[in-house]
């Protein structure tokens, strides 16, 4: 519980990455700090849970990543993932800020994985959790509460009034009882919509009934929702969301990136009817996820069915879950209910369109010729069993909607003005530097950065108002 009498310099709403890297900037420049997580202890950290690696600007090697990763290589991924429609000085502001998040984590006792120890694929771009995003939390916190932070879990916004350019009130339910409290500086971090299947059926319709949410069920939008009734100004596009195939057997909610099916280019993908709808083999970069994430939002009921042979069974990454497995097609179609007949006629038209290149017997250049659509690539016969298949559905990660915030991540109102004490970091804001598209390790980044940021930027702002 809280003391009554007790009114914090800083009220921090959240408790992933963004929330915790807030707490400890501003703790760290003097100010008292109380950082209130809807979650439960055991469930603590938002979608940061999941996470597993950061995007970081560095002009030379580094223990963390191979080669190097210009600021200017960073802008152009940035900008070219989402097609420009971005806050240019934002995304800049993230890509210096990038360079040494790093080192500022590590000294609050983050652990990164060295590309020397060979556990991972190297990566340029990136780097990553040693021990994973639950790893990092864990130790954000540790290191929170060292330093004199206090933290309430299970601590649900129920109202936040706004008036003119300030916070005035925030009530917060602790299970049946309430407190009102009147803080001098409030830092939202509390992520989007993504967990809230109402919002996401006025927005989706009846698709939205076969999302799985892949991150933490407490991301349901209400303080972005609060904010937005009050005059906030919005940005992104709330029709819009980051989707990704996910087997279809994942929970609900927080089954996190192992729900990933990745290997589409070894099998055909074939929807509840037995028909292919999409060329497996032309997407192969890591950006597949995502495009067959969106295609998955079209099929009858929202879900689709990979379908491999032992061959491709053998290629496929590690899953959540195994394939469903079957001696022959015919049982494989029982299995899934799918029409029997249906699925027959799709590989014979399949198999009987491959043509394998005569002077290069490489699995990437087969393709399919006079087939719609066709396969362009890896178009290699599925008659080696047993069969297997995995269910697919669309998996959605986050939104691309939230409030939008100036350089000092103050959130601004519908005609540009600044709040004197409402900040935002994480994916709240997120949607000022990407609203569309995605980059590996982004969104921890935007996190970190934005997180640090508000805490200092907020104290700064509450130790000048203050000043005689």
């Amino acid at each position: 519980m809280i003391n009554k009498q007790f009114i914090p310099d800083v009220l921090i709403i959240g408790g992933g990455a963004a929330a915790l890297c807030a707490a400890i900037a501003a703790r760290r420049a003097g100010a008292t700090v109380l950082l209130c997580e809807q979650a439960s202890r055991s469930l603590r950290g938002g979608n940061t849970r999941h996470s597993r690696n950061l995007r970081i600007a560095h002009e030379t090697r580094t223990p963390l990543s191979i080669g190097t990763y210009s600021a200017t290589e960073f802008l152009a991924d940035l900008n070219r993932a989402s097609d420009g429609n971005n806050d240019v000085d934002l995304a800049q502001l993230l890509v210096h800020e990038s360079a040494d998040i790093t080192a500022w984590l590590a000294n609050a006792g983050v652990h990164f994985q060295r590309v020397a120890d060979g556990r991972l694929p190297p990566s340029r771009k990136t780097a990553f959790l040693l021990g994973g995003g639950t790893a990092m939390i864990n130790a954000l916190y540790a290191t929170a509460e060292r330093l004199g932070v206090i933290i309430r879990y299970d601590s649900e916004i129920s109202a936040l009034q706004l008036d003119g350019k300030r916070v005035t009130q925030v009530q917060i339910k602790f299970g049946v009882t309430e407190h009102t409290l009147s803080p001098r500086v409030v830092i939202a971090a509390c992520g989007g919509a993504q967990a809230n299947r109402q919002w996401l059926r006025t927005v989706w319709g009846d698709a939205a009934k076969g999302f799985i949410n892949r991150g933490t069920p407490f991301a349901t939008g209400a303080v972005l929702q609060m904010l937005l009734n009050q005059g906030v100004q919005a940005v992104g596009d709330p029709s819009r969301a980051y989707l990704v195939a996910v087997d279809a057997r994942s929970p609900a909610n927080d089954g996190g990136i192992v729900t990933r099916i990745r290997c589409m280019p070894a099998g055909i993908v074939v929807d509840a009817t037995g028909q292919r709808f999409h060329d497996e083999g032309g997407d192969t970069a890591s950006t597949r996820y995502a495009i067959w994430g969106q295609r998955l939002v079209h099929c009858p009921n929202q879900i689709a069915y990979l379908i491999l042979d032992a061959r491709g069974m053998r290629h496929a990454p590690p899953s959540l879950h195994s394939p469903v497995m079957a001696a022959d097609i015919p049982q494989l179609a029982a299995t899934l209910k799918i029409p029997f007949a249906a699925l027959v006629a799709t590989l014979a038209a399949y198999h009987a369109a491959i043509r394998a290149p005569i002077d290069d017997q490489r699995a990437v250049n087969w393709c399919t010729a006079a087939l719609e659509p066709p396969k362009s690539h890896h178009a290699l016969p599925l008659v080696e069993p047993p069969f297997g298949a995995y269910p697919m559905r669309p998996g959605i990660t986050f939104t691309y909607h939230g409030v939008g915030v100036d350089r000092q991540m103050r959130v601004k109102r519908h005609h540009g003005e600044v709040m004197n004490n409402l900040f935002a970091a994480g994916m709240l804001m997120a949607s000022n530097i990407f609203n569309s598209g995605y980059v590996s390790g982004l969104a921890l980044t935007i996190s970190c950065v934005s997180g640090r940021l508000a805490g200092t930027m907020a104290c700064q702002n509450l130790f000048q108002s203050s000043a005689p």
